[in-house]
């Protein structure tokens, strides 16, 4: 398999009911080759109801949670629509909020239009500005931007956008949330009101819902009931109190399953002090955040997707689209905010048919909100208290640890082990900074099945 195809197996996960094959959606058969060399013939729910509709020209919104193959459902029947045509000026502009989803897009952009004859470039902030600005001027039939380089670009008149056909906000939520919606509106006015808008997002909020009504011409609303955590991600709570949270990372960093650890932490001034404290106990750690080069998260990045790196410390910027497998746990250091924030982070794991584990630290002050997350997702999260980090809201006894049986992550009942005879000594880091953690046990993880996982 050609090595620039390897990290598309996120576009393309295959769901058990109402299957669609992809040869039933009018797709070209260069896209069919092109996706079914990896293995995969069948498409995903908002795949299924937002290739036709992109095929007949007409506006879409389509809503749906993380790694149910969106990118997939607006490339492909994007570049079979551009696969006709001038291909020397940009004719399809994909909005992305972050410059990893937008890398991430350009890179499966290359991937499949490279079966139909179609180049993509990135423009996104945090990298040279001369380059971009040679690559837009050489032309090219897809352009992946994150908004504010974009207008920065516009406002030296280095990108012509008078020939776009196809316009994509992706992940719109979340461009919503980091405060583009100005930068949006001058975008959408600039380019030629005969078009076609594709939104896609997570969530559909009023303010989503204004944006659709203003720049949507009678829209195609496909929308795919939002996804509880997968079934093969175990869901395990930890009270903790704010000033014990990385005390307790790093003791369940020293367990002999870490293997591929990705930690959410809200804040960005919050991320570098997480990451030296992981350092400490000699972990290969890196670390993204919008503060960070745009070179220096790609580095941490290939680091974490490579194996360089066993644990990545990262802020939301990489909840939504992060393309890599084999994350074995995601640990939220902080309570996400809502629980479709959850339910994205959760998604970085158990991927391709493998098994992950989710770790939330659950502070006092927090116990609200993730009481909210719980009753939204309709899951009653089991808990697990090591001692001496209990935060005195769990009911718990300090002195006990609990932990949820594999088959008991839905709620079910709970097995305790007791705690070891010397609790004090066993919760205390060792001479060389390292704490000896409590075993867990290790699990096979299944391969992805031959249809998609």
């Amino acid at each position: 398999m050609p090595k620039r195809f390897l990290h598309l197996t996120f576009l393309l996960l295959t769901w058990r009911t109402n299957i669609t094959t992809l040869n039933e959606l009018n797709l070209i058969p260069a896209l069919i080759d092109a996706v079914s060399d990896m293995g995969y013939s069948e498409a995903t729910p908002i795949q299924a109801g937002a290739i036709p509709v992109v095929l007949e020209g007409r506006d879409l919104i389509g809503c749906a949670s993380t790694g149910t193959g969106k990118t997939a459902a607006f490339l492909l029947p994007a570049l079979q629509l551009l696969s006709v045509g001038d291909q020397g000026r940009c004719r399809c502009l994909v909005l992305s909020p972050t410059r990893e989803l937008a890398l991430q897009i350009d890179e499966q952009a290359l991937a499949l239009g490279y079966h139909v004859g179609l180049s993509a470039i990135t423009v996104v902030g945090g990298m040279p500005f001369a380059p971009q600005e040679r690559l837009i001027r050489a032309g090219s039939a897809i352009v992946v931007a994150t908004p504010g380089r974009l207008l920065d670009h516009m406002r030296f008149d280095h990108v012509d956008l008078g020939a776009v056909e196809i316009v994509v906000l992706d992940e719109a939520d979340r461009m919503l949330d980091m405060g583009f919606l100005p930068d949006l509106k001058r975008i959408l006015n600039a380019l030629p009101k005969k078009r076609q808008t594709l939104l896609f997002s997570a969530t559909m909020s009023p303010t989503i819902r204004r944006v659709a009504d203003e720049f949507l011409v009678d829209p195609v609303e496909v929308t795919v009931d939002r996804q509880a955590p997968a079934a093969d991600i175990e869901q395990t709570l930890y009270p903790v109190t704010q000033n014990r949270k990385c005390d307790l990372l790093v003791k369940l960093l020293a367990e002999p399953d870490m293997d591929s650890v990705l930690v959410f932490v809200r804040r960005k001034l919050d991320v570098d002090r997480v990451a030296r404290a992981v350092r400490r106990i000699g972990a290969k750690t890196g670390s993204i955040h919008s503060g960070r080069t745009q070179a220096d998260r790609i580095a941490a990045l290939d680091g974490f997707r490579s194996g360089k790196f066993s644990v990545l410390v990262a802020t939301d910027v990489a909840a939504r689209g992060l393309d890599v497998t084999g994350i074995s746990h995601v640990i939220n250091f902080d309570v996400p905010h809502s629980p479709e924030d959850y339910i994205h982070r959760a998604g970085r794991t158990a991927r391709a048919g493998a098994t992950g584990d989710v770790i939330t630290f659950v502070a006092p002050d927090e116990e609200e909100r993730m009481r909210e997350i719980q009753r939204d997702i309709k899951i009653d999260l089991p808990r697990s208290t090591l001692p001496g980090f209990d935060n005195g809201c769990s009911g718990e006894k300090t002195g006990a640890r609990e932990r949820p049986a594999r088959g008991s992550r839905r709620g079910g009942p709970t097995k305790t082990a007791a705690a070891p005879e010397n609790s004090a000594a066993a919760a205390q880091p060792g001479e060389d900074g390292t704490a000896e953690g409590p075993k867990r046990r290790r699990r096979r993880r299944r391969s992805p099945a031959k249809s998609g996982g």
